[in-house]
């Protein structure tokens, strides 16, 4: 199912590959079996996601598949220039990619396959940390972003 499962400071990782780019990066509990990286490109992706769990100014450089709409293409673009220490809100987003709907950047950031590459971490609610990965409320996934962000220097509620 996964090229490769690492180990991550909150859990796993999930890794898939496929014609010759990365497809998904998957947040998984820490009860998930690790997998050795079963090609090139996923021991790539492992090697760059560890190096940012040591230093999170860490650039990501990887072959991302071609997915998601234009829009979502659009913010997700958008969200690879926040420097990691920096969050701007949905609506900020919004208004740096020239959109007027926060709800639709929130959309398009919990469709993001490529996190950690993609940090959609960085955006958050106007009134706190928002949801992640299509994940409004409190759990495993918004324990990852408060980590993340976290790592990064950020603390937000």
């Amino acid at each position: 199912m996964y090229n490769a499962v690492i180990d991550a400071p909150f859990g796993k990782v999930g890794i898939r590959t496929g014609e010759g780019a990365l497809r998904e990066i998957v947040y998984l509990p820490a009860t998930t079996e690790a997998v050795a990286p079963d090609c090139e490109l996923a021991a790539q992706v492992a090697g760059q996601i560890e190096r940012y769990f040591d230093d999170a100014s860490v650039a990501f450089d990887l072959p991302l598949a071609a997915l998601g709409t234009p829009f979502q293409r659009r913010v997700w673009q958008g969200i690879s220039a926040i420097d990691a220490g920096e969050v701007l809100t949905y609506g900020e987003l919004a208004k740096r990619i020239g959109s007027d709907s926060a709800r639709a950047v929130g959309q398009a950031c919990g469709s993001n396959r490529f996190p950690l590459v993609i940090p959609c971490h960085r955006v958050v609610s106007a009134s706190g940390i928002g949801g992640f990965a299509h994940h409004g409320g409190e759990g495993f996934f918004r324990d990852v972003k408060r980590w993340l962000l976290a790592h990064e220097g950020v603390s937000i509620r």
